[in-house]
């Protein structure tokens, strides 16, 4: 009987905002590389790379797998938020076992909050022009 092996490298997308991440994770050192770039470049602030890394220490994987993710759309926050979900939606694939303690930190949520449109009549979504007594 043939055991099932398992894959070399898992995918996902994750998503936030108008951000759209998707990554293939595959065993390594650890590296990050964000559109061809490190993500210490591509990520200025410092908290923004500490909120790609939350699934790692959560699972306990730090320093386990490389991560090779293409970001469309949004700004860096944004961003930062799709690759964490991606992260954690791919490291279910590697082991179900993670997905109680990923549940309980919230990454596996995609987070539904959109900007409102415009109204017409309306300087901005709600924003109304200013009252003119005269």
């Amino acid at each position: 009987m043939a055991t099932a092996k398992a894959p070399s490298r898992y995918s996902s997308i994750g998503k936030r905002k108008t951000s759209i991440a998707r990554i293939w994770l595959k065993p390594g050192e650890g590296q990050i590389e964000i559109n061809g770039r490190p993500s210490n470049n591509y990520f200025g602030r410092e908290a923004l790379r500490i909120i790609i890394h939350q699934p790692f220490e959560v699972t306990g994987t730090v320093g386990k797998f490389n991560v090779s993710a293409n970001l469309i759309g949004g700004g860096l926050s944004g961003q930062a938020d799709a690759l964490k979900h991606a992260i954690s939606r791919a490291l279910l694939s590697v082991n179900s076992d993670y997905r109680k303690p990923l549940r309980k930190a919230g990454f596996l949520t995609r987070d539904p909050r959109e900007v409102e449109r415009k109204k017409y009549g309306h300087r901005g979504a709600r924003r109304r022009s200013q009252y003119s007594k005269r």
